[in-house]
Order: C-alpha cells, then structure tokens, then sequence
C-alpha cells in the first residue's frame, strides 16, 4: 500500500542509477503518482559510465537530469573524516556503503530545494540498512521533506511482475536482467559490496567472481611493492612524495591495493534492522590507508589521546553504520577525533605483499618517540629506573589490600 495517494507528490527527487531497477521505480513514481521526476546520478567512483543513465532518463521523459562528480568530495568530506577516527563497524568492515548515503541524501536534498521538489525517493529494499541511513540523514537535513521508498510501498510480488511493468512502460530490459542476479553489487571509490543469492549462506566460500576490485592474494606479485605516504592533520596528502587530491590519492591506492591482492572480507554482520546478513567487501585502498594512519598516530598521538580514541571507535562506526551521520552525537564525537590529528603528520613507508599491508618505517617532525628514553645503553640520565619503585609500589596498593583480605578469609 503505497504511503502516499496521487496529488499529496507534485515533484519527487529520484536516485537514479540508470540501472533497470531504478527505471522502473522512476515510470512507478511517474504512474502511481502522476508526479514529475527529477533524476539525480552520483558519480562516487563507482567505475561506470554514467551518461547512458542521462541518455535512459531523457528516454523516459525526464526534463531535469542531475549527473554529478561527488569523488573529491566523498573523499574529503566523508572518507577521511571517517578514518581519522580509524573506524570499523565490528571490528572488521570498513563502512564503504554505509558513508556513502548521507552524501547521497545531502544532494537530493539539495536538488529538492532547487527544483522546488517535495519529496524525494530510494530504491532501498524494506530488508537492509540503506533506507534507514537514506531517510535518517534526509530527515535531518530537512524535517519537512517526503520520502518515497517504493520497495516497502508497491505491489510487485516477484522479479516477473516487474519485467512485466518494465515491458508495459517500453523500458528495455536488457536479456542479463530477465533473470535473478547472482548476487547484486554496491560500489563507490571506498569499496565495492556483494550481497544476497549465491553468497547467502555463510557456509560456503563465495566464488572468485565475485570479487570486483581485488586480484586473488594467492595470484598477486611475489615481489613486495614499497609506497610512502604523507600525512598533514591526520589526512594523506602525498604518495610517494607526489602531493595529490583526495580522491586521486585514494584512487592510487586503490590500484596498489587491487594489483596485491589487498582489502578482501567476508563477513556476517549485525544490520541495523535486526538481521545478520553475509557480504563481501572489497576495501583495497582503505585496508591501506588504516594501516599507515595508525603507524602515523602511533609517534604522534599521546597514550591517553589514542586510548581514548579507541574508546570512542565502536560507537563512532556504530553511528555511521546505522546511519547517524548528521547527528549530533556523531558531530560531537568528530569534533574530539579532529582535534586529535593536528599533530598526526609524517611519513609512513611501507610494504604491499600478497594481501598483507606492512608498516616498515614511521617519521615525523611532531614525533613523541624518544629513543633516550627507550633505548637500552647508556640514556644519559634520560630515565631515572629506580622511579619505577615507587610507581609500581602505588599502583600495586589496592591489589595488595584486596590480596590481604583473602588471604585473611579464605
């Protein structure tokens, strides 16, 4: 049963992929609604070509047709922001699709204020995460908008019912499409995703095609690769001693991660709805810049700041995956993790070997490491041992006193 009735949506914001699922969720809403649509395209570094997406829209009657190159600022605006805070959503997955969707919904929402649209639309299943992290942030950015989720609302019952409508509205269906896909794919400059069909019981190993972005480890060089990266404020800003964009960095990373077999998961996680579910995650790039960002903050960030980062961590990537983005509580968390990085700046070097990503060298102007204090000859007086008496002894008063007690009773 559809949420709204014809007449309550004058013009609706689509995310439009130019794929078959999203032309007929775009003729749905021109039908149920009798609305006027306006189509907007995400160029996230997805890989594909993305003006047959313009050309499909305008063959579906579409007057205003948003394609936009977002790479630069998912990267800089989302990405990294997000790995400062070296986030991973239960221990292991680097949030690639989940980062995504507020940039997603922040230029709906724009679009929508520019064309005068009351509403915008998602073609998320009723199932996943990706509705509530759509609407959340829509929601949050304008409290006013409507939000049209057609596959919570319509009433196609099977993949046949909606070959049937695509046919019926002349919208092409290509021959791979007539059938159920083998598994279906998100990707985006971060990562590339695989869910659902042959992937949906955990116990079997996922088959090598479908991995998207990343040569078999056992396939890639024997021969390591040496990189450097450059860090300012806790973000990469030079590879190999060339200063580069955000996104062209990431991208560079990407290939190196890729050509060595890096950034593979697989993984069952806990969805935000309630359900576990199995995907595989390919992160190549990102695999790498966690590793180099953590040997950067390990010389520069003092014990207490870095602990408490990782303290804040699970909750921090738990906000982002649930799909928190623009809310307060993420904003104050970034706010303490930003303030964290003004020292994290350096070099780190390090080697790319058959999906392993090996920090060997760390440096920086801003490095709290001291090799007086550590270093087993002569320290000069740097280190006083006998201090270490007294701190042991303190710290030890509460274990004795509870020792004590024990040993009296038991």
């Amino acid at each position: 049963m559809p949420k709204f009735s014809k007449g309550d949506i004058n013009k609706v914001v689509l995310s439009y992929s130019g794929g078959l699922d999203t032309s007929i969720i775009l003729k749905w809403l021109q039908t149920e609604y009798e609305a006027e649509v306006v189509t907007f395209t995400a160029d996230l570094g997805q890989g594909e070509e993305l003006e047959p997406a313009r050309r499909k829209a305008e063959m579906l009657g579409i007057r205003d047709i948003y394609i936009e190159d977002v790479r630069e600022e998912f990267i800089a605006d989302f990405v990294f922001p997000m790995f400062r805070a070296n986030a991973v959503y239960e221990g292991v997955y680097l949030l690639g699709t989940s980062i995504a969707r507020p940039l997603i919904s922040k230029w709906l929402i724009k679009i929508a204020n520019e064309t005068g649209a009351d509403a915008i639309a998602h073609g998320a299943t009723g199932k996943g995460n990706d509705q509530v992290r759509f609407e959340l942030s829509a929601y949050a950015l304008d409290p006013d908008i409507k939000v049209i989720a057609p596959w919570r609302d319509w009433d196609f019952k099977s993949r046949s019912d909606l070959i049937e409508f695509a046919e019926k509205h002349q919208i092409p269906v290509p021959k791979d499409k007539r059938g159920e896909a083998p598994f279906s794919i998100d990707a985006n400059l971060l990562h590339s995703s695989s869910e659902g069909k042959v992937l949906e019981d955990p116990a079997d190993e996922a088959p090598e095609y479908v991995y998207q972005r990343t040569v078999s480890p056992m396939d890639a060089p024997d021969k390591a690769a040496d990189i450097e990266i450059e860090f300012q404020c806790g973000d990469p800003v030079a590879l190999n001693g060339k200063t580069m964009s955000p996104a062209s960095l990431f991208a560079a990373l990407n290939d190196l991660g890729r050509d060595n077999g890096i950034g593979r998961l697989d993984l069952v996680e806990n969805r935000f709805v309630g359900m576990k579910s199995r995907g595989i995650y390919e992160t190549p790039g990102g695999t790498i810049l966690l590793a180099a960002h953590r040997a950067m903050e390990s010389i520069t960030l003092d014990r207490g700041a870095a602990h408490l980062k990782d303290d804040l961590m699970p909750r921090y990537a738990e906000l982002i995956y649930n799909g928190f983005w623009f809310s307060p509580e993420r904003e104050m968390l970034q706010a303490a993790i930003d303030a964290s990085q003004a020292h994290v700046e350096g070099k780190v070097r390090l080697k790319l070997y058959k999906g392993n990503v090996i920090v060997t060298g760390r440096e920086s102007d801003k490095s709290l490491y001291s090799e007086e204090l550590v270093t087993f000859e002569d320290d000069a007086g740097a280190y006083d041992q006998q201090d270490a008496h007294g701190f042991i002894r303190l710290n030890a008063l509460r274990l004795r006193t509870l020792a004590a007690r024990k040993r009296k009773f038991s």
